[in-house]
């Protein structure tokens, strides 16, 4: 044995953190990161306990109140968090749930049959990274409150009157010490609040914002074929009535709705037990493989495809598919506590039998619409077959030596990906001022040639012919469709820079589709933002001010007095040389940069849609709805 410990590491050097410690020195663990995402996790936390009440049929309505402090109200009319004493722990239930880690009745099997909150982490972890949390529980004819300050008990359980109801409300307010802002998003928490009662038919949810009066009430009767037919409300569909089917196998609940439409992107979401399964999983799995194996199995009985025909590929069969898979299982296995995969392996071969019997069911029973499904299939095929000429001829440029890249790309010096920008510029112009006021070393241009084509009405063959995409993929270097690999990526920052008018927006607008629809894990990775150009420019003599709104130059103006001042209305990137370029738009020190995220697939999925599918009407009732919240509008 050693006398003297090695390099002063002893037992005393091992620190234990008790109780709810862990959850503050380490929150990320446990809600996946400290912003946005974060935060908002903590209500859904909460409301996914009281979806687990709807789910076992004592909860029908949800109430979600965001206050002017922005402390959150989540209550429900379940049967209320038990308040007895615990046998072992000597206190009440409530206070066991609310400060201790993986306790809760989604163990056993006794409390909860089904339950998303599997972990028994949720209400303690919101416990530990609130600031203060009260929770009143109506229950056996009486109302009990409970305090907490950063997990901590500041009251004990106390009877505060009497009620004829039952259920649960928890009032908390995220801990500033932890979140870097404690702003809540209305659209964040309105998206996940209009998945849940899609996914539980009959729930009532009412989501209230006392900072602003909004207010909004979801409640679908349909369930999940209400949720098919909200993903394609603007498009043309293929099947009307939608294959919907519920399928009860080794104590697992099935729930898939599929409908078509005339478009060319698939829009798939899963969910487990509630929770929306981002990455997929075995659920998902088991949904593609049953669905091609039945369309294959069909057009072959049916005559559509022939025996000399390879088979279609999933790809081909989801084309312009809307689909929601919901799977319940008594025990399922997520990949940590936020929940994005699905591992069960029994769930894939159940799922995939179901949907085989139930698909195969339906299109035996409405064989017009079935040759409709198979003939857009079959035509997906085609024109898979017809790129895969412009997709090899893309790979091969995607080898990416310098002398491979397209000749109008003006590279950057630095080869770590990590710290190099490509801007994305509007015109030969703009980018040959962009390209002389640049930092060479780790900033590169690729100037477009007006506008590129619109992939929401073209499929992948005509999107791989037309010269400036094919340019930008190169550039880009993480191939496309089957070829796209998020680790090729030579920048890990994407930059749209257009004119501030309505020619520059619809630039953007076009390149936002074609990343948003084909390289969507760009968006998701956080590479991709828009520059923000001034609009204005305010000179006298050798004083100048930069303006990127009208509301900041009005102001300015307005404490000037006197002074007179030239003013400078930027209507293009060109207009500007290249040293005010790099000054108000490209030096990383003084330029603005929106980066572009995908909080709500459903409704990006359905803004893309409007914006830029065939159909006019949802077009134009977007315009009006959206027209007051204009910033800058230039005719």
């Amino acid at each position: 044995m050693r006398d003297k410990p090695v390099n002063g590491y002893t037992a005393t050097d091992i620190q234990v953190l008790e109780g709810l410690e862990g959850v503050r020195k380490r929150p990320g663990m446990y809600i996946g990161s400290t912003g946005p995402r974060g935060l908002h996790h903590l209500v859904f936390e909460i409301v996914d306990n009281s979806i687990d009440e709807a789910v076992a049929g004592y909860c029908t309505v949800i109430e979600v109140i965001i206050h002017p402090d922005n402390s959150v109200t989540v209550k429900d009319n379940g049967r209320g968090i038990p308040v007895d004493i615990h046998p072992k722990m000597g206190i009440p239930a409530l206070e066991v749930i609310l400060t201790t880690l993986h306790s809760g009745a989604k163990f056993g099997g006794s409390g909860y049959t089904i339950s998303g909150g599997l972990h028994g982490v949720g209400l303690s972890v919101v416990n530990a990274l609130s600031r203060s949390l009260e929770v009143e529980v109506a229950r056996d004819g009486l109302r009990y409150r409970q305090r907490y300050e950063r997990g901590k008990a500041v009251s004990g359980l106390e009877v505060v009157g009497t009620s004829t109801e039952t259920g649960t409300r928890t009032t908390f307010c995220p801990d500033p010490e932890i979140f870097e802002d404690i702003d809540f998003s209305f659209d964040v928490l309105a998206q996940r609040l209009r998945e849940l009662s899609f996914l539980n038919r009959g729930t009532r949810i009412l989501l209230v914002d006392e900072r602003t009066g909004q207010r909004v009430e979801f409640h679908h009767t349909g369930g999940i074929e209400d949720f098919v037919r909200y993903i394609n409300k603007n498009k043309e569909v293929l099947n009307p009535k939608p294959i919907v089917f519920r399928h009860v196998k080794d104590g697992a609940i099935v729930e898939v709705a599929i409908q078509y439409s005339t478009g060319f992107s698939e829009t798939l979401l899963s969910y487990a037990n509630n929770i929306h399964t981002q990455e997929g999983g075995t659920h998902e799995i088991g949904f593609k493989n049953g669905l091609t194996r039945v369309v294959n199995d069909y057009g072959r009985r049916h005559g559509m495809l022939k025996e000399a025909d390879g088979n279609l590929l999933g790809e081909d069969i989801r084309e312009g598919m809307a689909a929601i898979i919901s799977v319940l299982v008594t025990d399922p296995q997520f990949e940590g506590q936020t929940k994005t995969k699905l591992g069960n392996t029994f769930v894939r071969s159940v799922v995939e039998s179901a949907v085989y019997e139930h698909v195969d069911a339906f299109l035996e029973e409405n064989p017009a619409v079935a040759r409709r499904i198979l003939e857009k299939a079959i035509s997906a095929r085609r024109a898979r077959e017809a790129a895969r000429k412009a997709r090899e001829l893309t790979r091969r440029k995607n080898a990416l030596e310098s002398s491979a890249l397209p000749g109008k790309l003006a590279d950057c010096s630095e080869r770590d990906p990590a710290k190099c920008e490509l801007y994305l510029v509007e015109g030969d112009s703009a980018g040959g001022s962009a390209k002389q006021g640049r930092d060479r070393a780790f900033q590169a241009i690729l100037p477009l040639r007006g506008k590129i084509l619109n992939v929401e009405k073209a499929r992948l063959d005509k999107v791989l012919s037309n010269e400036e995409i094919r340019t930008l993929i190169t550039a880009i270097g993480t191939g496309i469709g089957e070829d796209f690999d998020l680790g090729k990526a030579r920048y890990h920052r994407l930059v749209i820079m257009t004119d501030a008018d309505v020619d520059g927006s619809h630039i953007r607008v076009l390149l936002l589709t074609f990343f948003y629809r084909y390289m969507r894990p760009l968006i998701e990775a956080g590479y991709v933002y828009i520059a923000q150009p001034p609009l204005y420019a305010l000179k006298r003599g050798k004083e100048v001010h930069y303006f990127y709104r009208d509301s900041e130059l009005e102001s300015f103006l307005s404490q000037q007095g006197t002074r007179k001042f030239a003013v400078q209305r930027y209507k293009g990137l060109g207009e500007m040389d290249p040293e005010q370029l790099w000054e108000t738009t490209m030096d990383p020190d003084r330029r603005t940069l929106l980066q572009v995220t995908v909080e709500d697939a459903v409704a990006a999925d359905a803004i893309f849609t409007s914006l830029m599918g065939e159909r006019v009407e949802p077009r134009r009732e977007f315009i009006q709805e959206n027209a007051r919240r204009v910033t800058n509008l230039d005719i």
